[in-house]
């Protein structure tokens, strides 16, 4: 039974980089399978965009691309747009120059 889900384009998406990345590195599937500590099904459940893997075998993917650090920047808080302006640099304000005497 196929889940079909919001998600379902970007995860078919996310899994065909996977496969890309994996045949880049010349890794057959059984290889990176054991890379990742994840039966054969499994990768290809994951590089055909199944909503059912669990996240944990994304992340394990992710570190043995060595990508993790893209992952790990995808929920940093963000700043609201108060705090960005409250954090640029104030200008000050400078006085025309005097005009000369008469």
């Amino acid at each position: 039974m196929t889940v079909i889900t919001r998600a379902t384009p970007a995860l078919a998406a996310l899994g065909r980089r996977l496969r890309a990345a994996r045949l880049e590195r010349g890794d057959a599937m059984d290889v990176f399978a054991a890379r990742l500590g994840v039966s054969q099904s499994t990768l290809r459940a994951m590089e055909q965009g199944a909503p059912t893997v669990q996240v944990g075998f994304w992340v394990e993917a992710f570190w043995v691309l060595d990508r993790l650090g893209e992952v790990e920047r995808l929920l940093q808080p963000q700043a609201s747009l108060l705090d960005q302006a409250r954090a640029a640099p104030q200008k000050m304000r400078q006085r025309a120059p005097r005009r000369p005497r008469p």
